[in-house]
């Protein structure tokens, strides 16, 4: 179910008062009807359409912060979180944690990937694979025998491997942005 923006739930107070039922209200607005009663009956109790407070710890960035840490990981994609969150100052002006960092970015769908390093395959290449495969599709088990293929694959124990990560969506390629700000999406 949507909630109802505040014009919204003005609306519908306003339609209450002019005598409509909750349910011909929740229809036009495409909410449950329970939704347009509950409203109706807070504007009673309290005179205002307004959510009341709410459990939970407060935010320690605004919207605004938000969108820049956003944007500053568009442009600086190999930027660490824990950079980011060093030199941003919370609601209660102290630097931000990465984990709030992380967060933030991940709530607008950039996560933290290995960079890809590799060159991308021509046209040639192929041909020169497609070559190498149909040159060797009928060895036997003796030839093959001289032959190891690896996965060069890095294991950590430790927590931190050294390695470089990048801010990007997902199944985005390594080359989206460039670094060019022009490119970046609407926010």
């Amino acid at each position: 179910m949507p909630r109802l923006s505040t014009i919204d739930r003005e609306r519908a107070i306003g339609q209450l008062q002019a005598g409509n039922r909750p349910a011909a209200i929740a229809n036009v607005m495409g909410v449950a009807t329970s939704t347009i009663c509950r409203l109706w009956t807070r504007f009673q109790a309290s005179g205002s359409t307004r959510d009341g407070a709410r459990s939970g710890r407060p935010r320690v960035t605004t919207a605004r912060q938000d969108r820049v840490i956003y944007h500053q990981h568009l442009r600086q994609p190999f930027l660490p979180a824990t950079e980011t969150s060093r030199n941003t100052v919370g609601t209660h002006g102290a630097p931000i944690s990465g984990t709030t960092t992380r967060r933030r970015l991940s709530a607008n769908h950039l996560y933290y990937r290995r960079p890809a390093r590799c060159t991308l395959l021509t046209a040639q290449h192929r041909q020169q694979r497609l070559q190498w495969g149909h040159q060797h599709l009928n060895w036997n088990q003796q030839q093959w025998r001289d032959i190891l293929f690896t996965d060069e694959s890095r294991y950590c124990i430790s927590h931190s491997d050294g390695r470089i990560r990048v801010w990007r969506r997902r199944n985005q390629g390594p080359y989206a942005y460039g670094g060019s700000s022009r490119q970046l999406p609407k926010f």
